[in-house]
């Protein structure tokens, strides 16, 4: 992944793009601005992972520890599956929800949008068992292999003035997790096959007290590569997210390609806690790269260290498998690198004291929203997309 998005940085930074250019002198400048937010957000210093467990603690309302106190009866193994199952069935359903669509929390009362409205919703509808045929704290084949799009819809509040964006997309992709499920697993199997029996792998070994993040992600890969949409394989293997460039010219299978992994990722960085409370410690998380996606891209161009070169990409929305986008896309993964480089020099920290993980989560994620809601009346990113609800 950093290798490939680093020849397409390097195709930019040598002016062959008809895309974007790069304004590195800007970077700086944008590394204080997210080291300022961090500050903001975290003055203690104590920065926690970017995961999907952040959005559930929205409001500062720590959803899963009132979850877990609310079943007494579920020993720490329980809640551990149950945790898996949570997190990988919510970061497959956080694609963007677009700029007009909301969740009115009913414990709260207090409506949430864009991400944080998402993990609301799909908490909710994890806690109520709507994704377990039993009607429990389990996320299984069954439930996921019939789930319609009217019960997404129900579950996401989604109406003619609520839209969300990709409803069918999401839902085709729980399908074919659910499917996936009882291929790997047994379709006969009872009780249904679930999430969290793809990672027994960790979850049940004891003797283990360390993985490597590129482990999980290798797992993550394997075992949800099957579900994109639209599977593109090369050599029999499923290519996943990613895209093709000009810039990349050296002969081969994988020509032209270059990965992100936005979701897969996204998902392994949302593991990591639920490991790490089933008692694993987890090594080398900067061996995953920060996630190509709007907000991060956005912060780079918001701050001016990507200056847009065609009017249209910015007038137009695009669609994400265009070379435009793979391009700012990979810019983006480089781009990630070269800033947190900025900020560990301006706190005096390495790369073990403070991880791409913390950073994103300090950091470029929120600039970026931050950055968007000063230049956008709907706080939008400065690149609108077409969302299939898989994506972005």
């Amino acid at each position: 992944m950093r290798a490939r998005s680093g020849q397409v940085f390097d195709y930019v930074a040598a002016g062959k793009s008809r895309y974007f250019s790069l304004n590195l002198g800007a970077l700086p400048d944008c590394a204080e601005f997210v080291d300022y937010v961090t500050a903001r957000h975290y003055p203690s210093g104590e920065i926690p992972y970017h995961s999907r467990w952040r959005h559930f603690e929205v409001s500062a309302r720590d959803r899963w520890a009132d979850w877990c106190s609310g079943h007494p009866e579920l020993d720490s193994a329980e809640r551990t599956r149950a945790a898996i199952d949570l997190a990988v069935v919510s970061v497959l359903l956080d694609a963007g929800a677009g700029p007009d669509w909301s969740y009115r929390e009913a414990a709260s009362g207090t409506v949430y949008a864009r991400s944080e409205g998402l993990a609301v919703a799909s908490f909710d509808w994890f806690s109520e068992g709507g994704l377990s045929s039993a009607a429990n704290h389990r996320v299984d084949a069954d439930a996921l292999t019939q789930l319609t799009e009217s019960q997404l819809r129900h579950a996401f509040q989604v109406t003619a003035d609520n839209p969300l964006l990709g409803c069918a997309g999401r839902v085709a992709l729980l399908n074919r997790l659910g499917r996936r499920l009882q291929e790997r697993l047994g379709a006969t199997a009872q009780p249904a096959p679930r999430i969290a029996d793809l990672f027994k792998a960790f979850t049940d070994a004891p003797l283990r007290s360390m993985i490597n993040a590129a482990e999980i992600l290798t797992c993550v890969l394997f075992e949800f590569g099957p579900i994109w949409p639209n599977a593109v394989a090369i050599d029999g293997i499923t290519v996943g997210d990613a895209g093709r460039h000009s810039a990349l010219t050296e002969p081969g299978p994988t020509r032209g390609w270059v990965p992100f992994h936005k979701l897969s990722q996204w998902l392994t960085y949302s593991l990591i806690e639920p490991l790490e409370w089933a008692g694993l410690s987890v090594s080398a998380m900067d061996g995953l790269t920060g996630l190509a996606e709007y907000r991060n891209g956005g912060l780079f161009i918001d701050s001016e260290v990507l200056q847009v070169c065609e009017p249209d990409i910015i007038n137009e929305p695009q669609y994400a498998a265009s070379e435009a986008i793979v391009e700012w896309r990979a810019l983006t993964v480089t781009l990630l690198d070269r800033l947190a480089g900025h900020i560990r020099r301006r706190r005096g920290l390495d790369s073990i004291q403070l991880p791409l993980a913390r950073i994103l989560q300090g950091g470029t994620w929120n600039a970026g929203r931050e950055l968007a809601a000063t230049r956008r009346a709907d706080a939008s990113p400065p690149i609108r997309l077409h969302s299939d609800g898989t994506v972005f």
